[in-house]
Formats: structure tokens, sequence, C-alpha cells
């Protein structure tokens, strides 16, 4: 397994993490991800590990909780091996202040993620969406103290455009308080808009990006392709629902020299996809996903090798996309 820093802070991570959404499986949307329990959750663990991706991915919406407490269980007894990140923001409840990143909601947030996850800190803490309503200085502030207490190592935002990314950050030094070192966001190679300006203010600021939905919402599996009935998975149950549109034709093209690559590399058509972000700058991390053990051990294969230069180029020429405005205008 390689390593690297976490964004602009002294922890070293794992350029894999296994991310959770697919644990619990409890509520309608995240049913249709996967329905791993804790005995399964255990085992997928426990390879994690054996491969050195030691870095685990959660967030308190997924089942409305149970996917902290299945990775909580999972985790008992190896805590000290591992690394979890956990993300609050989004709707917990009906109340008025169940959701948000006022500090109310925050503190309360991560204190239950904690007795979910049956540990006493989290490694990073994420901020999961933009909230509107609160003052960037309060949910930093909050944050800080989070930090502060011991109960949150590192924290990071996700989901931000590039000017609330910068404004905290801008924030966080006027005020001498915790800055956010990495930038959980989408990134594929269909779905390259993260390259437009959030890369750029990234390799700015030194803050490291953690990539999810590396396969672009399932997209990428090598289950869907020209010509061809759609095949059992995450997409024929409903599983792109909320994603990024991708037209068909656009998707078909980018399968193609996937397909290619991955026959001239011995690779599958995910592992090119993946080990094609791992070389893009500001990666820090990929999360992976995976319903069972068969999965999980394809995706961690991902890593130890590299794409040709020539490789990447088709990739990156068959997957190109046009900048909306301002991006495309550049200097001459």
């Amino acid at each position: 397994m390689e390593y690297r820093q976490l964004g602009h802070s002294g922890l070293r991570i794992p350029v894999l993490s296994y991310g959770t959404a697919t644990f619990g499986g409890t509520n309608d949307f995240f049913k249709k991800w996967g329905q791993i329990d804790i005995q399964e959750a255990s085992r997928l663990a426990d390879i994690c590990l054996e491969y050195g991706a030691n870095f685990f991915d959660t967030a308190d919406v997924y089942s409305q909780g149970d996917s902290e407490q299945i990775l909580g269980a999972a985790l008992k007894g190896k805590r000290d091996r591992a690394l979890i990140s956990t993300k609050g923001t989004f709707a917990m409840g009906d109340g008025p202040n169940d959701k948000g990143a006022s500090r109310y909601h925050l503190i309360k947030a991560c204190e239950a993620s904690l007795r979910r996850l049956g540990t006493d800190y989290i490694d990073v803490y994420f901020i999961h969406g933009y909230d509107p309503f609160t003052p960037m200085e309060e949910t930093l502030a909050a944050l800080d103290n989070l930090v502060s207490s011991g109960k949150v190592r590192y924290i990071g935002c996700s989901n931000f455009t590039g000017w609330q990314v910068m404004k905290s950050l801008a924030i966080a030094e006027k005020y001498g308080l915790a800055r956010y070192v990495i930038y959980q966001g989408y990134y594929s190679l269909i779905g390259r808009e993260y390259e437009w300006e959030l890369m750029p203010l990234a390799q700015d600021q030194n803050v490291g990006l953690m990539v999810w939905s590396p396969l672009g919402w399932g997209r990428l599996t090598g289950k869907l392709r020209r010509g061809q009935p759609l095949q059992e998975g995450r997409i024929q149950n409903g599983g792109a629902a909320n994603g990024p549109e991708v037209s068909d034709e656009y998707l078909y093209t980018v399968v193609d020299v996937l397909d290619e690559v991955a026959a001239e590399t011995g690779k599958s058509v995910p592992q090119v996809a993946i080990n094609w972000l791992l070389q893009r700058p500001t990666v820090s991390n990929v999360v992976i996903g995976a319903r069972n053990e068969q999965q999980l051990i394809h995706n961690l294969e991902s890593v130890g090798w590299n794409l040709t230069t020539t490789q990447i180029e088709r990739l990156e020429k068959a997957s190109a996309q046009k900048p909306v405005y301002p991006y495309w205008v550049k200097m001459r």
C-alpha cells in the first residue's frame, strides 16, 4: 500500500480508504447501495487492515447512524490500528436544529458519532455540506473546539464550492483556528469538474483531495457497455439516483478507451479508473466501496502499478469536458 500526507498535515494515510455507505442499508436510499451487517463488515475491515488500507470513511447520515454503529463494532479491539473519518451537517432528525453547521448541531452530531463508533476520538471530521444559514466563523470555531478538546484530530470539508473553501481557509487563518486540511469531493473519469476551480485552489492552498465515488456512481464498474443490457448491480437497483447526469454516448466513449487500456495492462476497468485518479494532482486518497469480499480485494489491487503517460493521455482525451464560463477563458 502506498501512503501519502493527509493534505497539509503530518498525518500519513493509505491512498485507498474504505467507504462504508454500504454498511446497514436500513433506509430506502442506502438500501440500494448495500446492506452489509456487522459480521460481514468485520471480515471486510480485516481484509482492509491486511492490505494496509487502514482508513475507513463513514458519515452520520449513512443509514441514519447505522453505518457508524456497524463500523464501530467491526473495528472493536482494532481501533488503534485504524483511522476513521466521519461527517456531520445533513439532517439527522426532524427538529430545526437537527441539521446544519451551527455550533449547537456540530458538537451534538460529533458526540453522537463518537458514541456510535465506540471511540473517544475521530481522526478526520468533515463538514458534509455547506450551510448557508450559519456564519463560517461559528462553524470553524466549533470545529476548533472539537480539535482542542481532543475529540477530533483533523478537519475537512466536503461538497463546498471553491469560494466557500477559500473563505473558510481565510477565516481560519485570520482567527488562528483549526484549518481544513482535506477536501472530500466527487472526481472521476466521467466527472472532471473538480479540475476547473477546486483543483487549482487545492494546489495553491495546499489542501489535499479525498475522492468519493471514483467510479462515477457505479458507472465505471465495467458492467455498462455500448449495446449491452444492464447487468445486476447498483445501477440496476437504482443506486445512481441523485447522482450526476452522464450522457450514454459520453459514458460509452470513455468506457471504450478504458476497455482498451484494461486489456493492455491486464487490469480491469475499475482498477484503471482508480489508478488514473491516483496519478492526478492534489489526490491524497481515493474512497473505494465494495458490497462483498471479492469486490473489495479487486478494488484494493488498483495500487502497486501505474498507467503509462500515453495511456493517461488517451483516457484524458476521451473524457475531456468543455469547461463552463469563466473556466474556458485563459491567458494568452
